[in-house]
């Protein structure tokens, strides 16, 4: 029997040139969707023949109405760990087996530090006037030595950028629920006494924390507008973090200097989304986790868990109650 596998969100042909699939060619016919597709019924429809499906992190859901929808489905991979946007549940009473895959926290810090340099010395603005031929030296940029650094989250990526402020020579607080001083200590970082001490002293304040009922909305007005006028918010984690409507507040009534983000609520970004133009914002279009390691990791695992389940002995199964 030959399986049919779809390859979900492949943005830039990468799947098939980042792994080798010849273990699967004569067990499985792969395809790649380089379209991502919002709409229910069109998804269904794609992936109606399929009995397995790779999806890229949580770009799509899979609740257990589509998943009703896609009677063949026997093997749903996510590259990631965790997939919240997945029904394990579901899943599993339907008789789908769930599998996820390694993913390196390096990536992130690295577009972290990335988008705050470039916030921190106006690297946009000046990339554009040197290359239209405007003004030499428009700008004066910020001092990162002696600043302070807010981490909201000091978990495997969280950590890793406390890590790099410290060799800048800035000043780390640290906050999450249930984050104590001897782990903030053991990162680097002071523990700050609440999230409103955290906002208040920090020059830039970076978000790394789970999207979960409980973090959703974690900064609305009150907290947007607890920041300093001249800092600058990052976030590199999950756009459901931040209220969007005081973000785009904030961002035009000058609350805060700017913002680098690179997760939305909607992705890909509407073209007419007010975050594409306006001036005091450095998006990226979620490009945390994306890196030639990375990759070969993500779709390395993908067929070693093809592999694995078409020999009977599934690998890195997410369990049931790991689902929405």
């Amino acid at each position: 029997m030959i399986f049919h596998c779809a390859v979900l969100d492949d943005y830039q042909d990468a799947a098939l040139t980042h792994a080798d699939w010849s273990p699967l060619a004569d067990r499985v016919e792969v395809r790649t969707l380089r379209e991502h597709h919002t709409d229910q019924d069109r998804l269904a429809a794609e992936l109606v023949d399929c009995e397995i499906v790779v999806a890229m992190r949580e770009r799509t859901p899979f609740d257990a109405g589509l998943l009703r929808r896609l009677p063949r489905l026997r093997l749903l991979v996510t590259t990631g760990r965790r997939n919240p946007s997945i029904d394990v549940d579901a899943a599993a009473a339907q008789g789908v087996t769930v599998c996820g895959t390694a993913s390196s926290p390096t990536p992130p810090v690295e577009l972290t530090w990335a988008l705050l340099l470039g916030l921190a010395r106006h690297l946009t603005t000046e990339n554009r006037a040197l290359r239209d031929g405007g003004p030499w030296q428009s700008t004066v940029g910020q001092d990162l030595a002696g600043r302070t650094l807010g981490v909201l989250g000091l978990g495997r990526i969280g950590s890793r950028v406390a890590r790099v402020a410290t060799a800048f020579g800035m000043d780390v607080l640290a906050w999450s629920p249930h984050l104590t001083a001897e782990r903030a200590a053991e990162g680097g970082a002071e523990l700050a006494s609440g999230k409103e001490d955290l906002l208040r002293r920090s020059d830039f304040v970076s978000l790394h924390l789970v999207l979960s009922d409980r973090t959703r909305g974690l900064l609305g007005e009150p907290e947007l507008r607890a920041m300093r006028p001249h800092a600058h918010l990052i976030n590199t984690s999950r756009a459901g973090l931040v209220d969007r409507s005081a973000l785009l507040r904030a961002l035009r009534e000058g609350w805060i200097a700017g913002a680098g983000l690179d997760v939305f609520d909607t992705e890909p970004l509407p073209a007419d989304d007010p975050l594409r133009s306006l001036p005091n914002v450095l998006a990226t279009p979620h490009l945390g986790y994306v890196t030639e390691g990375n990759y070969r990791t993500f779709y390395g695992e993908v067929v070693e868990d093809i592999a694995a389940y078409l020999d009977g002995d599934p690998v890195r199964v997410l369990s049931p109650g790991q689902g929405v």
